[in-house]
């Protein structure tokens, strides 16, 4: 296997605050990561950097056998999926929905004079089948769930057949059906061996899929812990990284934790 994501001794500092710091960190081919840690644990920050939005103030980020500052991040891009609250703000609210998936093959928001080929369409309307959202292929963007919502952005950031794929925290805001409809729905990527290397964003042990196989524990910029989530994800790590006591259960392919 080969590093998608490979950071040295990084740092990220704005004004007086330090938002990563000293981060080692190595993602392969066919790993499946999520990303635990309180609010301004870093998470963000940390996916910033992996999709090429941010350089580090320290040390070295190689995204895809590219290394950041030494490449054109307008070329890198395109090979990464990204799914966010900030991307999603960017897509016009009058985008129909069939539009918004397929517009990632040129790398924009909001469909203008490209031109697309049935082979793009096709595509489309497959990854919208994949996220059970094929139903809304002629719905506005503005007049979806925040569920539908979603979905639609993680078919979006699956349409290039990207190297690696980003996930920031893409179950917030959700009711339970819809979290664990969305859940179940990751899970079956993570399963599928042709999909790209995985990193999903979350606060909830409650929010992993299944299949995902390493954790990275982050607190106040810092590494708590990183490794193959069987013995990584503890309840003495996750303890640490929010700093309360905490228990934690894996039931089937899924995690719980409660304080206590």
């Amino acid at each position: 296997m080969s590093d998608v994501l490979a950071l040295a001794g990084v740092g990220v500092v704005r004004g007086d605050s330090t938002l990563l710091d000293d981060v080692d960190w190595e993602v392969e081919e066919g790993q499946r990561w999520v990303v635990l840690g309180p609010n301004g644990a870093g998470k963000t920050t940390l996916l910033q950097l992996a999709s090429g939005r941010m350089h580090p103030t320290r040390g070295v980020v190689g995204i895809l056998g590219e290394v950041l500052g030494a490449v054109d991040v307008f070329e890198l891009r395109p090979r990464i999926g990204l799914a966010s609250a900030s991307l999603a703000e960017r897509i016009p609210g009058g985008e129909r929905v069939g539009d918004v998936v397929v517009t990632a093959s040129y790398g924009v928001v909001g469909r203008w004079r490209e031109s697309y080929d049935s082979l793009d369409h096709a595509r489309a309307a497959e990854l919208l089948v994949a996220l059970g959202a094929d139903h809304l292929v002629d719905r506005t963007f503005g007049t979806l769930s925040e569920g539908e919502r979603k979905r639609v952005q993680i078919a979006r950031a699956l349409m290039t057949d990207p190297e690696l794929m980003l996930l920031d925290e893409p179950a917030a805001g959700l009711d339970l059906g819809g979290r664990e409809d969305l859940v179940a729905r990751l899970g079956e990527i993570a399963g599928d061996v042709m999909a790209p290397a995985l990193v999903l964003v979350t606060h909830h042990v409650e929010e992993i899929p299944p299949n995902f196989t390493d954790v990275l524990l982050l607190r106040d910029g810092r590494v708590v812990a990183q490794g193959p989530i069987e013995i990584t994800l503890t309840a003495a790590n996750l303890s640490e990284t929010f700093g309360v006591p905490l228990q934690l259960e894996q039931r089937g392919s899924r995690y719980i934790a409660w304080s206590g």
